[in-house]
């Protein structure tokens, strides 16, 4: 079962507004046989403009789910936020099955990394490094962790390789395809 931390930027969080997000988000558990303990952080922002914005994480024990929606309405908002998220698990579920089918692995057993917020900002003049994550990384192969990548909206994943234990990057070219490093 999911928990819930709603927080809101230049908006009240009333208790209509967390209703509402608890259970929309809520139905996405109807994806999972046994949902997972997970807090779901939720993020409501409204601007200058009248836009609302929403942004959602959700972090699984397989998987990191994350999406941002803005529209002139929060609660239309939300509602977005959770049609994608709701697209991210299908085309997951369908990928691991697919793969599950063609490899003869049980779903249940398959391992997928997905890190927070990966990305590390830099000071360019100074190199000062003003952002550290630790990654528990775990086995999967380059397509899982392309899939993750494009979950995450990221442009580059680390993982660990299932078939040879090293750990290496997968990221999105200029080109729009994708490239892998490999390490010994």
């Amino acid at each position: 079962m999911f928990r819930y931390n709603v927080r809101g930027e230049n908006i009240e969080v009333t208790q209509a507004i967390r209703e509402y997000v608890e259970k929309k988000i809520g139905k996405l558990e109807k994806y999972f046989t046994n949902v997972p303990e997970s807090t779901a952080h939720v993020n409501l922002k409204v601007y200058s403009d009248k836009n609302a914005k929403v942004e959602v994480t959700i972090p699984l024990p397989y998987l990191v789910l994350r999406a941002e929606e803005t529209s002139p309405d929060l609660y239309g908002s939300i509602d977005l936020v959770v049609d994608k998220l709701e697209r991210q698990i299908r085309k997951y579920k369908t990928k691991i099955n697919r793969k599950s089918r063609e490899t003869a692995l049980d779903v249940t057993k398959e391992l997928v990394f997905a890190p927070n917020d990966s990305t590390e900002k830099m000071d360019e003049p100074s190199l000062e490094i003003v952002r550290t994550k630790r990654l528990s990384l775990k086995p999967m192969d380059s397509e899982e962790a392309v899939l993750q990548m494009n979950m995450l909206g990221h442009n580059f994943f680390i993982f660990e390789d299932a078939e040879t234990n090293g750990t290496s990057i997968v990221y999105k070219r200029k080109d729009g395809k994708y490239g892998l490093i490999e390490t010994n």
